[in-house]
């Protein structure tokens, strides 16, 4: 008993370590595995033990051949970002949406739902539509908060918008089928875009001098028919998509096998639109090479972590704190997801996914939600619960990565005040949306056909 409490106190101080690291500002990765490796001599873990933490990173990690998916998936967003793609569809949504208050600001979170469903990339998609995006809304007089905002949470919808990088990786944590996460995660995501399209709405409607009318004349230089622009510049993107979600729908490909096709594919379209050149191409590969590592890096850490913390018997730990509480299971349910918000502050997704997921999963597969669902089907459910929530750590100070990126776009023009009152109502309106699929698991689950 006294071996347990000991255990017990050592798996706490496993997760006050973790984030007091996380504001250290050393590497995550290293933080992860440093740790798993220091509280295992300190628990008195034997070293035979040890040895499963090497082969859970070789069997669950590097022979995991889903993880292919994710540099092919990298490549495939990077690539389309120097395609020229973005800036055309942008320029056509603007003549679509000119004469609507609130065009521009429109087009760029449709735009963002198109990239979105192209790329999967956060830091390509917030980089791409501020470059693409600020200086032309700051030119029409858009106020900074609005410009801002809609470029920030228009780029983070390609978290969740299938093909997401967090969707294959949430599949393989989970065990579950990752066609399915990519089915019941497009309605989502595309409620998600259609709040931000109505709020702009509003709000262009009640404060008219945020988002002013443009001079056309002025701004379009574009003379060919508004329909055929419109065609032209969404063929490739709708292409591209229809190769790599329809493929996986159909299941006529696995994820591995479309994000190969999708790489492919990026790499035409740019041929198309004669926009590849060596130089191109190497920074592509050079910069998919390090995100993919950095990715790898993480879920090794990860993976050393999350073995001696339930060794320690952390997941006891979690399952007694939640099971505790004495709430029902939708009770249990905003619990985790107020865990999980609370925590994206301060963690990465990629952290988050594969610390907490193991641990709370166990235990939201068995609660009983009253809709006559498999178990399988509550944690495709759940995943995409978790994937609309961790959403809102790229808006979320002091770590939002999204934040980050627009702040070094701006150059020092707009404060960083400014970036962060921007996002407040976005990311209030991703807790609606995230709120909507709690109450209405339909929302998710009709598509992929997991309903009773």
């Amino acid at each position: 008993m006294a071996e347990f409490i000991s255990e017990y106190y050592l798996a706490m101080l496993m997760v006050v370590s973790l984030l007091a690291g996380i504001f250290t500002g050393y590497p995550v990765a290293f933080l992860l595995g440093g740790l798993g490796i220091i509280f295992a001599f300190i628990g008195g873990i034997p070293v035979p033990f040890l040895a499963t933490v090497g082969s859970r990173i070789y069997g669950g990690v590097v022979e995991n051949w889903l993880m292919i998916a994710i540099p092919l998936f990298v490549f495939m967003g990077l690539m389309l970002e120097s395609s020229g793609v973005a800036r055309r569809l942008l320029l056509t949504l603007q003549r679509v949406f000119g004469r609507t208050p609130g065009g521009l600001a429109i087009s760029v979170a449709i735009l963002g739902v198109v990239m979105a469903a192209s790329t999967g990339i956060i830091g390509a998609s917030v980089v791409m539509l501020g470059l693409l995006a600020l200086p032309v809304m700051m030119r029409q007089g858009y106020h900074p908060e609005m410009a801002c905002g809609v470029i920030a949470a228009s780029g983070t919808l390609g978290i969740l918008i299938p093909p997401s990088i967090m969707l294959v990786l949430m599949g393989s944590i989970l065990q579950v089928s990752v066609g399915d996460l990519f089915k019941a995660a497009l309605i989502p995501g595309l409620l998600l875009g259609a709040l931000y399209v109505a709020y702009l709405l509003i709000i262009a409607r009640i404060k008219p001098h945020w988002a002013p009318l443009p001079d056309l004349d002025a701004t379009d230089t574009d003379t060919s028919p508004l329909m055929l622009a419109l065609a032209r510049d969404l063929f490739g993107p709708c292409v591209l998509i229809f190769a790599v979600l329809g493929s996986i729908m159909a299941g006529i490909a696995t994820p591995t096998e479309a994000a190969a096709i999708g790489a492919l594919g990026s790499v035409i379209l740019a041929l198309l639109m004669r926009s590849i050149s060596w130089n191109t191409l190497s920074k592509t590969v050079q910069e998919t090479a390090r995100t993919s590592a950095m990715i790898l890096f993480v879920v090794i850490g990860a993976t050393s972590f999350s073995v001696v913390f339930k060794r320690l018997g952390g997941d006891y730990m979690i399952e007694a704190l939640i099971t505790g509480t004495g709430l029902g299971p939708y009770g249990l349910l905003l619990l985790i997801m107020g865990l999980i918000f609370v925590l994206g502050f301060f963690l990465e997704w990629i952290e988050i996914s594969f610390v907490v997921l193991p641990l709370v999963a166990p235990v939201v597969e068995i609660l009983d939600f009253g809709l006559g669902l498999s178990s399988q089907a509550i944690l495709i459910w759940f995943a995409i619960l978790v994937a609309i929530n961790l959403q809102t750590s790229f808006l979320t100070p002091p770590f939002g990565y999204a934040l980050f990126y627009l702040k070094g776009i701006t150059e020092g023009k707009i404060g960083i005040g400014t970036i962060y009152r921007s996002i407040i109502p976005f990311v209030l309106l991703q807790i609606t949306g995230l709120a909507l699929c709690i109450f209405f698991p339909a929302i998710a689950l009709w598509l992929p056909g997991l309903l009773p």
